[in-house]
């Protein structure tokens, strides 16, 4: 007797679910491995940045830098809010550091050791401000009254200053500054004139004796407009009558620019 045949079943229209739910987790399983991988990259980010830091003498986060010791300095007014130690790397710039908050704080640190070392603390002020570095270079040590040529006997403070200059990309402004006592010579027909020449004198000696770079400095005379003190008085008056070298944090140098072509138009 011949068996029965079976009615045929229907097919299933659901093996596609089966497919799908292991392309489900094998991108579970890729996700999964992808952030394991990134953690363990930050990881090894934060170290060499760790590592960066204490090679820089920075040994951790407010930590001042380990060149020189002389004493607390506050943070620049106006500065930003410190951030993370990744982010406050210096940024180099032709192949130099440009100086942040911790930078400048440094570079004042170095030249307040460097003048209370050598004597010349009564002679040059140094300061911060938002700007970044101001030094101060008072006007009877640096020049003879009436003159705009720099003392030779200065020379040596000059050259300190600018071995910290050209060891950063910032860039760099000398400010002239004279009290209001009018002047009238042949040379120097008002203050601006002196103020200027001044300026323009220390950015020459800077940058073709002591190696700053001449891209990133320039001079500028005040005249008797930007006092620090009373003009009423002789104390006032000489402390008006000033130079400054003001390092402005965070513009860097300018690069140079691209020669100009030549030839036939």
């Amino acid at each position: 007797m011949a068996r029965k045949k079976e009615p045929d079943k229907e097919p299933n229209h659901e093996r596609w679910l089966v497919s799908y739910g292991d392309l489900l987790t094998l991108l579970f399983a890729v996700f999964v491995t992808l952030y394991a991988m990134s953690q363990a990259d930050a990881k090894k980010a934060q170290q060499v940045a760790d590592s960066f830091q204490n090679a820089l003498g920075i040994t951790s986060v407010g930590s001042k830098p380990a060149v020189i010791d002389s004493g607390s300095v506050g943070a620049v007014p106006g500065a930003p809010q410190r951030q993370p130690v990744a982010a406050r790397l210096p940024a180099l710039v032709g192949g130099k550091p440009l100086a942040g908050e911790l930078e400048i704080q440094g570079m004042k640190r170095m030249l307040d050791a460097y003048l209370a070392k050598t004597g010349f603390s009564d002679r040059v002020k140094i300061s911060l401000n938002q700007r970044g570095l101001v030094v101060r270079l008072e006007d009877g040590v640096f020049f003879n009254s009436g003159s705009a040529e720099v003392n030779t006997e200065s020379l040596a403070i000059v050259e300190a200053i600018a071995g910290i200059l050209t060891q950063h990309a910032n860039r760099c402004r000398v400010e002239g500054h004279t009290d209001d006592r009018p002047i009238s010579t042949g040379r120097f027909p008002s203050n601006w004139d002196l103020s200027t020449a001044r300026a323009t004198s220390l950015v020459k000696l800077l940058t073709r004796r002591y190696g700053v770079d001449p891209r990133g400095i320039s001079a500028a005379g005040y005249a008797e407009y930007q006092p620090i003190a009373a003009n009423s008085t002789a104390e006032g008056r000489a402390q008006n009558r000033r130079v400054e070298i003001v390092v402005l944090a965070n513009e860097p140098v300018l690069p140079p620019s691209p020669a100009p072509a030549t030839g036939s138009p």
